[in-house]
C-alpha cells in the first residue's frame, strides 16, 4: 500500500508541476515545488505512472480532446454545421455555430490553451525519459514513442484549426514566452518526424489489452490521415493498409451499438473516462449529447441526409421529442457511476477504410476505391456501389467517399470541418445561406489573450 501511495504522490506532483508550469506557459515563472527529473523517473514503474497521469489528463483537464463542451468534437462540430447549440443565449457557442468567432471567445482560448498544456506535458515527459539513467531501454522507447505520438496528434489539430502556430518543443519558458508562429510546413515536418520516430519505438501490442495506451498502429493511423490531408495518396494507402491488415487487432463490427464500447475491436485508440478520478464512468460525449440536459443537437439536414434503412440512422441518431431535435447516439451512456461501458473514441478502423478508398481512387484505382467504400456501405446495410454503379468515374467516386465520411464520422473529432477545408469546399457548403461567412473563416482566430502576452503572435486574416 505504501508503494502505491508513493507512486500516486509522484504522479500527482508531476502533473501539478506540469499544469502550473504550462497554464499560460508563455509568461509564468518556474514553480517552487518543481519535482526533479531524478525523482519522477527513478524507476520503470514511476516513469510509467507519470505517462499514465498524462493519459488521465486527456479526459480530466485537456478539454480539446476530452469530448466535452470545449472539445474539438463539440466546437468544430458547431462550426462545420453538424451541430447547433441548445444554449440559445450563450453567445460563446453561437459564435462557433455562425462562424463569427471573436478572438476574445473564452471557448476558443480554452481550446488553444488545453492543447498547449498537453504539448508542455509531453515535452516534459520526453525530457525526463531521455535523461533518466534509471529506466530500461525498452520502457524508455515505449514512453518516448507514446509522448511523441501525443505531441504530433496535438499539433495536427492545432495546425488544422489555426494554421501557423508556435512550435514548442521544450519546457524552457524563457524561449516559449516569446515564440512566434511557425509555418504550416515546418509544423507538419515536426509532426511527421515525431510519428516516424513513434512508429519505430512503439510496440504492436496493447498494454493489458487496453486501447487507451498508444501502440504502433495508433501512430500509423494518424500518419495515414496526414498523408491523405497532404495529398500524398500512395503513402496514405500504404499506411492505412498496414492498419487494416492487422486483423488480429481490428475489425469492422456489424453491430453498430458495439462500436464505441470500451476496447471494441473497431477501436484503434480510445480515451478512458476513468481519468476523471471520480465515480462517474460515462464519457463526456455521452454527457454532452444523451444526458438529461444536453447542450448540443444534430443539424436536421445532417440527420435527414442519412437515409431510412441505413443502420447509422437507427443506431447512431436519436430524436428528442421534447425538444424536437435530433441528437448523436453513438454513445449510449450519458450518466453512470461505477459502471464503465464506453471509452471515448479517437481513431477507429472505419476511417482507415475511407482513407484508403480515397487514396486509391485519387490514384486511379477505381475498383479498389469501390471495394473499400463498400465495406462501410455494406456494414451500414445500404446499397453497394459495386452493384448499383460499378462504372462510376473518379469524380463521382470521390463524391461518394466524402459523402460516406460525412455519414460515418459525424460528430467525431471535427472530421466534417477538416474534410471541407482540405477539399476546398468550405465556402461552397458553409457559405451557402450564411451571409456572415468569409473565406478566411476556415481558420479559427489566435486567442487575443495570448497575443497580449506574446507580441510575436500574429493573427489570422479576417480577425
Amino acid at each position: 500500500m505504501k508503494k502505491i501511495n508513493r507512486n500516486k504522490l509522484i504522479v500527482t506532483g508531476l502533473l501539478l508541476f506540469i499544469t502550473v508550469s504550462c497554464d499560460d506557459f508563455i509568461e509564468v515563472e518556474v514553480p517552487a515545488d518543481k519535482l526533479t527529473v531524478t525523482t519522477v523517473f527513478e524507476s520503470n514503474e514511476t516513469a510509467r505512472s507519470a505517462m499514465q497521469g498524462i493519459y488521465n489528463e486527456l479526459f480530466r483537464s485537456i478539454s480539446f480532446c476530452s469530448g466535452g463542451n470545449n472539445s474539438v468534437t463539440a466546437l468544430v462540430g458547431l462550426s462545420s454545421g453538424e451541430l447547433f447549440t441548445l444554449l440559445e443565449t450563450d453567445l460563446t457557442y453561437r459564435e462557433f455555430e455562425e462562424n463569427e468567432i471573436n478572438p476574445n471567445n473564452p471557448n476558443n482560448l480554452n481550446l488553444w490553451n488545453s492543447a498547449y498544456n498537453l504539448i508542455y506535458m509531453t515535452n516534459s515527459m520526453l525530457e525526463g525519459v531521455l535523461v533518466s539513467k534509471n529506466i530500461s531501454d525498452g520502457v524508455r522507447d515505449q514512453l518516448e514513442g507514446e509522448a511523441r505520438f501525443i505531441r504530433a496528434f496535438t499539433y495536427f489539430n492545432l495546425v488544422n484549426l489555426y494554421g501557423e502556430v508556435p512550435l514548442i518543443l521544450s519546457t524552457d519558458y524563457r524561449i516559449n514566452a516569446q515564440m512566434g508562429r511557425t509555418s504550416i510546413e515546418e509544423v507538419y515536418d515536426q509532426i511527421l518526424t515525431d510519428l516516424h520516430e513513434a512508429i519505430a519505438l512503439l510496440e504492436e501490442i496493447y498494454k493489458d489489452g487496453e486501447r487507451t495506451i498508444v501502440n504502433r498502429f495508433v501512430a500509423e493511423a494518424l500518419l495515414a490521415r496526414i498523408y491523405l490531408y497532404r495529398q500524398q495518396w500512395a503513402l496514405a494507402e500504404v499506411h492505412s493498409t498496414n492498419v487494416i491488415n492487422q486483423s488480429a487487432h481490428y475489425d469492422l463490427l456489424e453491430d453498430l451499438d458495439q462500436v464505441f464500447l470500451m476496447n471494441s475491436k473497431e477501436a484503434i485508440w480510445q480515451i478512458s473516462p476513468t481519468g476523471l478520478g471520480s465515480s462517474s464512468t460515462n464519457t463526456k460525449e455521452g454527457a454532452l449529447f444523451v444526458s438529461n440536459n444536453p447542450k448540443f443537437a444534430i443539424a436536421e439536414d445532417l440527420a435527414l441526409s442519412i437515409e431510412p434503412g441505413d443502420k447509422r440512422t437507427e443506431n447512431w441518431i436519436g430524436l428528442d421529442a421534447e425538444r424536437n431535435a435530433y441528437y448523436p447516439y453513438k454513445y449510449k451512456d450519458g450518466r453512470s457511476t461505477n459502471n464503465i461501458t464506453e471509452y471515448s473514441m479517437v481513431f477507429r478502423l472505419a476511417e482507415q477504410y475511407l482513407i484508403r478508398a480515397e487514396a486509391r481512387t485519387r490514384q486511379g484505382n477505381i475498383l479498389g476505391g469501390i471495394s473499400d467504400v463498400d465495406k462501410i456501405k455494406g456494414r451500414a446495410d445500404v446499397d453497394l456501389l459495386s452493384e448499383t454503379n460499378p462504372d462510376i468515374d473518379q469524380v463521382g467516386l470521390i463524391e461518394e467517399i466524402l459523402d460516406e465520411r460525412k455519414k460515418e464520422l459525424f460528430t467525431e473529432w471535427g472530421h466534417r470541418w477538416f474534410d471541407l477545408k482540405r477539399t476546398g469546399k468550405s465556402s461552397e457548403i458553409l457559405g451557402n445561406g450564411n451571409p456572415l461567412w468569409q473565406d478566411t473563416d476556415v481558420l479559427f482566430p489566435i486567442p487575443e489573450q495570448e497575443r497580449m502576452k506574446n507580441t510575436n503572435l500574429g493573427q489570422n486574416e479576417g480577425y
